[in-house]
């Protein structure tokens, strides 16, 4: 029998193994579909659309910061987010990324979601999914941990699809998961 690849979620497991799972594994498949790549690559856009592998690699860093400090515990997100001239609006990741060097926005994801597996196990530990978080929806109460992460995933999931079209269109590189045995090498 051959070793699972650490990305594929369990065959059987919990509710919780699952969805932990589900989420690494489309940041891993995100992780793929955005390695190796030089500036040109990074910010290639196609058709009408403003989005580049460099600028979905700022913006998801930024959601994992702001999901796993802010979101679930009320903490600040950190730099570069604090001092970032953001409104209400996600353009400054996008359009500020092609001022940045791949080793950058390689460095900026890897970093972040480093601190949000530490964060979001820390918090499984300390409650489970089925928690409170910090984030509130007023006059409705506060989401739990859960809804979050699912929140999350669902974030993953557009992106990743986004980031197969202009990775395709870069490369062409296509295909659902990493080969065995892949490792990030940017």
């Amino acid at each position: 029998m051959t070793e699972p690849v650490p990305w594929e979620p369990p065959l059987a497991g919990t509710e919780s193994e699952h969805l932990l799972a589900m989420l690494e594994r489309l940041r891993t498949t995100f992780r793929w579909k955005a390695d190796g790549l030089d500036s040109a690559g990074l910010n290639l856009r196609i058709g009408a659309s403003n989005l580049t592998i460099g600028g979905l690699l700022k913006h998801l860093a930024r959601v994992e910061d702001i999901t796993f400090a802010w979101k679930m515990r009320g903490q600040s997100p950190g730099e570069p987010w604090v001092s970032a001239p953001l409104e209400d609006t996600d353009d400054w990741e996008f359009t500020t990324a092609a001022d940045d060097s791949p080793e950058y926005l390689y460095g900026l994801w890897d970093a972040a979601v480093a601190r949000s597996r530490d964060r979001l196990a820390a918090i499984v530990a300390d409650g489970g999914l089925d928690q409170p978080a910090h984030w509130e929806w007023p006059g409705r109460g506060h989401f739990s941990v859960r809804r979050i992460v699912c929140d999350l995933i669902e974030e993953y999931g557009r992106h990743t699809g986004h980031a197969d079209l202009l990775r395709e269109a870069v490369d062409g590189r296509v295909g659902e998961d990493p080969p065995e045995g892949w490792r990030p090498s940017s």
